[in-house]
């Protein structure tokens, strides 16, 4: 709302002052010159020309004419008589100003009128031209500035020397004073104005009218903000100098972040928190003297000490006496080189382990019984229950046989001794580690890992949780086949997942698809088989056309030689002037070709009925028929293979000249010819 008030004052401040224009012109008179005290008219003035003047400011005229004081008309007092200074007249303000409250357009004109005053008062009508000393007259080109500019007029007998200018009024700038400019410092602008009436920021603003703060150098833009120069105010999640460092989770103790709210543990720590140290003897070193340090969970640590340490830590250094050296209730002095036992009474030895008594003397405590040994010279006790030692002097610590592994506490109860394990260890001694992951606590494929009294599950992508018993995204699983996308993710306030499969698959999980390898597969075997199906065709015709080409040629041959051999000379037919009988049978399409043998029989029978019921002119008649039927014989062979063609020739010597067969396929021509 603000940012609108301050672009709708601008804007109609700007648009106001391109029409409308505020300054000043400034008239300074200087000296005005009568020495005769003459009126315009030749008179002289009575006693002296007692001088006011008039002046009128208006546009530029080429020619400049009285009347029309458009900028502005004014009248002085009375400055003077004849000769004066102006300068030295106190009654009336300088210089002479004509505001005006419009653009300047750069040139005006400009009259001044020096007129006699007969009376002390200024005079109202100055209408009389007789009272009327001289007038000056100017016209001009004149630009906005605080430089003035002299000039000196002479008429008739007198001369004026005078200056002017034009400046503009306070807040207005610029060639004609049209140019506003308001320094302000305020929540609409923090500015100065240029010579020019430009806006000049002040330090620490920017923006079109000053009114945005730089903030802090190096504050992040993204995470920070100011709402005055020199501020860095971060955005909620942020924080630093600059804005730059994000906060982490409140309750992260060991952890960093990225983003705002983040708490992404350092090596080590474990948690939501990052409050779990899975690295203690790493972070703390608690083991002193050389040990060695072994996690166990939780914070917890066991420490193996060197030899001659001992401790929690290992941070105490084991004495010589530490170990009991002195026997028989001596008692242990270390020394810098070693350690020395002060025996008792009836002991002696470095370890006091020699018994200077006898069973005479009672050594055995606690109601021992003594045996003697070495025929006398020394003795053995036989201590009670609960007693030990040579003497029967000790109390037996049961817990000394029974020490307890992995830092267990042994104790006695009721006369019995056991070990109070630490967390994460059993057995009799408190040896054996129980296996947390024994269970398998962990969900959903995660990995247990045995953290001596604890465990850890390290989850598989998408699971969450101490064990792995939370969803964190469905989607991360990639439940999707072949391709498809996941959508949703069935985390808190999600839909549950869904795919959206590519084009040529469907299904919950898009694994339903059409196998177009197996078509394109199954399509090109088929157009290979019909392939070679084709060219199988082809080179079967070829062969076809091959054999009946063969066939024909052959039997043209075959013919052309019968007709050669069988051939009768005309002369002969005419001399013998014998008979030729043809016989053609033709026989329907749906007639099976018969091969016919023809014997000697019956032919003459056939000869002789034939020759019965037709005359020779009617064989002639037949025979002519059969060869003017425009069909040649090789194509009456080829295009009516039902047709059976039988020709007998013989001759008078013989019954059968020639008889031959031309056969293919199921066509049969039977030619025979007879003489």
């Amino acid at each position: 709302m603000a940012a609108w008030f301050t672009f709708t004052i601008a804007f109609s401040t700007t648009l106001i002052t391109q029409v409308f224009g505020w300054g000043v012109f400034e008239v300074d008179l200087h000296e005005f010159k009568n020495h005769k005290g003459l009126l315009a008219n030749g008179n002289a003035c009575k006693p002296n020309c007692r001088t006011y003047f008039s002046i009128c400011l208006k546009n530029y005229q080429a020619v400049v004419s009285p009347g029309g004081c458009i900028f502005g008309s004014t009248m002085t007092p009375v400055l003077g008589t004849n000769s004066f200074s102006a300068k030295d007249s106190g009654t009336f303000p300088k210089p002479i100003q004509f505001p005006f409250k419009f653009g300047w357009p750069g040139s005006f004109s400009l009259i001044i009128e020096a007129w006699h005053s007969p009376y002390e008062n200024l005079p109202v009508d100055t209408n009389n031209q007789d009272l009327l000393i001289s007038i000056f007259a100017i016209q001009r080109q004149l630009g906005v500035g605080n430089h003035w500019l002299q000039d000196t007029l002479s008429v008739q007998q007198t001369e004026l020397r005078y200056a002017y200018r034009v400046i503009c009024n306070d807040t207005y700038y610029g060639e004609s004073c049209s140019k506003r400019c308001t320094p302000r410092d305020d929540q609409f602008g923090h500015y100065t104005c240029t010579r020019n009436g430009d806006l000049s920021c002040l330090p620490g603003w920017k923006g079109e009218y000053c009114e945005e703060p730089i903030c802090l150098e190096g504050c992040s833009e993204r995470n920070g903000n100011c709402s005055k120069p020199g501020e860095c105010v971060c955005r909620e999640g942020w924080q630093g100098t600059f804005c730059d460092e994000c906060k982490k989770y409140p309750a992260c103790k060991h952890g960093t972040c990225q983003l705002p709210w983040q708490c992404n543990c350092q090596e080590g720590w474990g948690g939501l928190f990052c409050d779990q140290d899975l690295n203690f003897c790493t972070h703390h070193h608690p083991c002193a003297n050389g040990a060695t340090c072994m996690n166990t969970g939780q914070g917890s640590y066991t420490c193996t000490c060197l030899p001659g340490f001992t401790g929690v830590n290992c941070e105490l250094e084991m004495q010589e006496c530490d170990s009991n050296p002195c026997r028989n209730g001596g008692i242990c002095t270390n020394l810098e080189s070693g350690y020395m036992c002060t025996c008792p009474q009836g002991f002696e030895g470095s370890h006091c382990e020699h018994s200077s008594l006898i069973c005479t003397d009672s050594p055995c405590f606690h109601g021992g019984k003594c045996w003697e040994k070495d025929n006398g010279r020394s003795y053995m006790c036989e201590c009670p229950r609960g007693y030990t030692g040579l003497n029967c002097e000790k109390r037996v610590d049961k817990c000394t046989s029974l020490p307890c592994a992995n830092g267990g506490l042994c104790l006695l109860q009721g006369g019995m001794r056991m070990c109070s394990c630490r967390a994460g260890f059993t057995g009799q001694r408190c040896e054996i580690n129980i296996n947390e992951c024994a269970g398998s606590p962990c969900l959903n494929g995660g990995t247990c890992q045995d953290r001596i009294n604890d465990y850890t599950c390290t989850c598989p992508v998408g699971y969450g949780g101490r064990n792995c018993d939370r969803i964190l995204d469905e989607c991360s699983l990639q439940p999707c086949l072949n391709g498809g996308l996941c959508t949703g993710g069935g985390g808190p306030g999600k839909p549950p997942p869904a795919c959206i499969c590519p084009s040529g698959f469907s299904g919950p999980r898009c694994e339903d698809g059409f196998q177009w390898a197996a078509v394109s597969l199954a399509v090109g075997l088929v157009a290979l088989l019909v392939l070679l199906c084709m060219v199988g065709l082809a080179l079967r015709h070829i062969h076809r056309q091959s054999r009946r080409q063969e066939a024909e040629t052959e039997t043209m041959n075959n013919f052309s030689s019968v007709q050669r051999d069988n051939l009768i000379p005309a002369s002969q037919l005419k001399n013998t002037n014998q008979k030729v009988s043809l016989e053609v049978d033709c026989d329907s399409e749906k007639s099976n070709f018969i091969h016919k043998n023809y014997h000697l029989d019956s032919y003459n029978s056939k000869s002789k009925e034939f020759k019965d019921e037709k005359s020779q002119g009617d064989k002639s008649l037949i025979y002519d028929k059969c060869l003017e039927d425009k069909i040649p014989l090789s194509r009456m062979y080829s295009e009516k293979p039902e047709c059976r063609i039988s020709t007998i020739c013989s001759s008078r010597d013989s019954m059968y000249q020639s008889v031959f067969v031309i056969a293919e396929e199921r066509r049969e021509c039977v030619i025979a010819t007879e003489v």
